[in-house]
Parts: C-alpha cells; structure tokens; sequence
C-alpha cells in the first residue's frame, strides 16, 4: 500500500505542473493586472497615470518579463532578487494590491475555512447518495422511488445561488420566530473567538449547517443516480442470486454482498463532489459571510489579481487530486479484486 501511494503522489507531479501551466496561461489571457490597474487609477484621479509609474507598476509584478520567464518565476522563484515569487519556496507572488497584502498569509488563514466546509459537503452528499440511490434501488419503481428520483431531478436544477439565498432567508426567519440563534447565517465562527484548534472548530459547527445543507443537496442528486443503477446491476447479477438461493438472509446479502459492490461508482465520483463543492464555496462563502478562499478568490477576480487568482486554481487542483487518490485507496477497500502491491 505505501509503496502504491508513493507511486501515485509520484504520477501527480507531472499532473501539477500541467495544471499551473493550465492556471498560468488562462490568467494571463484574460488581460494584463497593469493595464486594470492603470485604468482604475485614471477612473479615480481623473488623469493619466505616468509612465514610469506604469513601468514600476510592472516590474513589482513581474510583467515586465517575458511570459516564459513569468511563469519559470511563479513556478521556481528563481531569477527573482525580492523573494516574494515562487510557488516551489513557498512564496505565491506579489499582490496588486501591494506588499500590504502577504498572499501566502491570505492562503493560510482562509484555507482551513473553506476546507472545513468542502470535507463537510463532500461526505454529506456522498452519505446522501448512496441512501438514496440504494433505497431507490431496493424499492424500483415504488412511490418511494419516484419520490426520490423528483427530488433529485429538482436538486440537480436548482440554481446554487438561488437555492443559497432561500435557505439563508429560512433560517433567518426561523430564528425570529424561535426568538433565539437557531442557525447561524453569517460568518464562519464567533468573532474574537480565541481558543485552541478544537474549540475553533466545535464554535464553527452551527455555522457549518446551512451551507453545507445547499452543498450537499446541490451536489448529491447525479451521484444517486449513478448509484442507484449500480446498485440495480449488483442486485440483478448471479452471485446475488445464488446467494438468496441459499438462503442466505436478506439483510447479509445486502451489506455483505450487494451494497460493497455497488459502492465502486460512488468511490469514482468522490473526486467529483470534491470539485463541485470548491465550486460551491465561491457561492456560499460571498452568501453566508464567509472569509475564506472562495471570497478571497472573488475579489481577487474584482480586482484581477493574477497572482492570487491563479494560487486559488492550484490549491483547487491540489485538492481534487487528493480525492483522486483518496477514490483509488477506496477501490481496494470496496472491490477484493484488487490488490494494491
């Protein structure tokens, strides 16, 4: 197994390069930070900015090289005599916002916000799924499975945004009329809270309700399905079959038998729900208050701070590829047939 998993961190490598290369050239395609911040500056004085005020502008980011060489700086640092580039020595890049803004402090503190709520999501809607889809599966064609097959037909069409705002507005409202703070619908803890790792966490549970709720109920619907037809190949294939024949219990035969097998397609989306669920964060994090990732990425988008924009996109991808590997592990708990050696 540790043999196997290094092999696999190992295959990543090339994948992550791949990947800021990816984040790189889309940023830079979409415009040139100087030029937005050129603009915004004229737009507030009224008058054109200097050009050696421009060309300063240029050289704090980087833009005055070529774009090969930006992105062997962004990637490595090396070449750089200020020391705040290079993802490979832990520096992220300068901000546009200036040396004020530390985008390696912004990352840190607002990963574990946002990563709480992407775990969270992720394992409620894969919990969901799979009891839907399964007990859509046992009860085919029963009143309970065209019920669940509508509700997940109606998540599947909800619009994130929408369906966030609704929720928030209900949970408002249940408070006013509980007269207490049923729900917490804005921020993503106590402000100056001061405690240890645990006690952070435990205070930021009632804030984790209502946008995990959206998540998962945004997210779990295509799983079930694809869970439910799993499910419905186990239950239909022979050696379920034979085993009934025997006389083997019902309960046995599902735990032991069917729900094992069937739980191999869930393993492959798990990947998937992780990559939604970062998307949903940008939602939920501007809706609920949250300072994490997704809002710090929405500013940055604002003000196109290509720096933090493109850190962003690689902590997504670092993060889907994780699941990644956690849904290959799962395949040699879920399938006996495979042996990891």
């Amino acid at each position: 197994m540790f043999t196997y998993i290094v092999r696999r961190v190992l295959m990543m490598i090339p994948v992550l390069i791949g990947a800021t290369m990816l984040a790189f050239l889309l940023v830079k395609a979409t415009g040139d930070p100087v030029d937005n911040k050129v603009i915004q500056m004229e737009m507030a004085s009224g008058k054109p900015v200097p050009e050696s005020t421009v060309d300063a502008m240029k050289a704090e980011l980087y833009t005055d090289r070529s774009v090969p060489e930006q992105y062997w700086l962004w990637l490595t640092g090396i070449g750089d005599t200020r020391g705040d580039i290079g993802i490979l020595q832990g520096e992220w890049g300068p901000s546009v916002k200036g040396s004020a803004t530390d985008l390696g402090e912004e990352f840190s503190s607002r990963f574990w916000v946002t990563f709480r709520l992407v775990l969270f999501a992720t394992i409620a809607s894969i919990g969901l799924a799979i009891v839907t889809g399964v007990v859509s599966a046992v009860r085919q064609y029963h009143w309970v499975d065209y019920l669940l097959t509508f509700v997940g037909f109606i998540a599947l069409a909800l619009p994130t945004f929408w369906f966030a705002e609704l929720v928030k507005e209900a949970g408002i409202q249940i408070n006013k009329e509980t007269g207490s703070q049923t729900f917490m619908t804005n921020g993503s803890g106590t402000t100056g809270f001061d405690g240890g790792p645990w006690a952070s966490f435990v205070d930021s549970l009632p804030y984790l309700i209502l946008p995990t709720i959206v998540l998962m109920l945004t997210g779990y619907a295509s799983m079930a399905r694809y869970q439910r037809a799993s499910m419905l190949e186990v239950l239909n294939s022979d050696y379920v079959r034979l085993a009934r024949a025997k006389g083997v219990r019902h309960r046995t035969v599902m735990r032991r038998h069917a729900l094992r097998t069937a739980l191999i397609p869930i393993a492959t989306f798990a990947p998937l729900g992780v990559a939604t669920a970062m998307g949903g964060s940008l939602v939920m994090e501007k809706i609920f208050g949250w300072r994490g990732l997704g809002t710090f990425a929405m500013q940055a988008i604002n003000t196109y701070d290509a720096y933090a924009i493109m850190g962003f996109l690689l902590i997504s991808g670092v993060i889907t590829l994780l699941g990644v590997l956690v849904s290959d592990l799962l395949y040699g708990v879920l399938d006996p047939r495979i042996r990891y050696e």
